[in-house]
């Protein structure tokens, strides 16, 4: 979520802004070297283009509080967006694009880990700093197969092997449950992150996992697989996907019959979500998310009118992490006292106590932040409050 909140711009002691757009870039001419360019490369059409919509609506915001309170450095931020349409090439040629012909000083995104993997490599090899609002999968900051850190790579969320280990012992602790079905998008680095996770914390405590299914990103017809899992009489069906399936799986299990507990992670936080499944549909299913728009923390409460008045509605986690995500850029380039990438990549890297509206934020050696995790439960197709989880 985004906030115009004090103690984010105490922090930067008034520094940091943004002033976001679509597809080009927003904010004041940077040929006289007086602005700091930002290039958000995001999910703007496509099959999560709800996310990086979502997304760039708070960097708008945060980058026009920054700027309001007279920049960075004596500079204003200027976001360059552009739209990698939700799929791995387009991002990689989107971050191509962002800095050898738009010349952005920081990359910005992807949303979704699948594209943020796409643009790492680009990250790496122009040796230009790259945050990531909320991709999750763990190998994006830290390539654990070739033990290999990479370098220019940061994150503001959690990441899944926190995510799914929340959701498992939500589901042993709280929800009791002995068994589980894994229901994952064999398509998506996201989805295949988050079962493993799940799976080793849930049998950790003694649970078993009955089933392991799986679909493909664009599938609509779930109902065979379904049908099976419905033969085992699961406890919990464990769904970490994105919005635009899972609303379907949701909506035909329950028309099947299916009524246990079926779970998944901040990929479900889209407000089509509700559309896709119907409200009904959606009860006695749980997500992890960054945050909660019930959170009574006066920065949380700050962020959420800011935003409605400028969006007219109620901001979900892909807009509080963009807002975020947008302030840790403008402090690491304050702190940094120029825009040399090596200096922004340092400060970066030495991010601490970082005050942000998901919560302090401070990046361990990996460049990932340690930060808790909220439970929501849909309850008639409202999020709602259940339980926080520290890291």
């Amino acid at each position: 979520m985004s906030k115009k909140f004090i103690a984010v711009t105490a922090v930067l002691t008034a520094t940091t802004a943004l002033a976001g757009c679509g597809s080009k870039s927003t904010g004041s001419s940077s040929s006289n070297g007086d602005t700091i360019k930002i290039g958000a490369n995001l999910e703007l059409t496509g099959a999560v283009a709800a996310f990086g919509t979502s997304q760039l609506n708070g960097i708008k915001l945060a980058m026009e509080e920054i700027n309001s309170a007279g920049g960075v450095n004596g500079k204003k931020l200027e976001v360059v967006s552009a739209d990698n349409a939700s799929k791995k090439d387009e991002s990689t040629r989107t971050a191509t694009k962002l800095i050898t012909e738009d010349k952005v000083d920081v990359l910005m995104g992807a949303a979704i880990s699948g594209d943020t993997f796409a643009a790492v490599e680009v990250a790496n090899n122009k040796k230009i700093p790259m945050l990531t609002p909320s991709a999750t999968n763990d190998d994006i900051t830290f390539d654990h197969k070739k033990n290999k850190l990479n370098d220019y790579v940061f994150r503001a969320c959690f990441i899944d092997s926190f995510q799914g280990k929340v959701m498992a012992d939500f589901s042993a602790d709280n929800l009791k449950a002995k068994n589980a079905v894994i229901y994952t998008d064999n398509s998506s680095d996201y989805s295949k992150g988050l079962a493993k996770s799940f799976k080793s914390e849930f049998e950790s405590k003694g649970g078993k996992i009955v089933a392991e299914e799986s679909y493909q990103t664009k599938d609509t017809d779930f109902k065979a697989v379904l049908t099976r899992i419905k033969t085992l009489n699961p406890e919990v069906i464990w769904v970490p996907g994105y919005y635009e399936e899972v609303g379907k799986i949701v909506k035909q299990a329950r028309e099947m019959g299916i009524t246990a507990a079926i779970e998944g992670g901040d990929g479900w936080d889209a407000p089509q979500l509700v559309d896709i499944a119907g409200k009904e549909n959606l009860n006695n299913t749980f997500i992890s998310n960054h945050y909660t728009s019930e959170d009574p923390d006066p920065k949380v409460r700050k962020f959420i009118d800011a935003f409605k008045a400028k969006y007219n509605t109620v901001p979900d986690a892909m807009a509080v992490l963009g807002y975020d995500a947008t302030y840790m850029v403008a402090d690491a380039v304050k702190r940094a006292g120029s825009t040399d990438k090596e200096k922004i990549k340092e400060a970066l890297a030495n991010t601490k106590n970082f005050e942000g509206v998901t919560g302090k934020i401070s990046l361990d050696k990996n460049h990932d932040p340690v930060k808790a995790a909220v439970v929501l439960e849909y309850k008639d197709g409202k999020q709602t409050f259940n339980t926080k989880v520290q890291p």
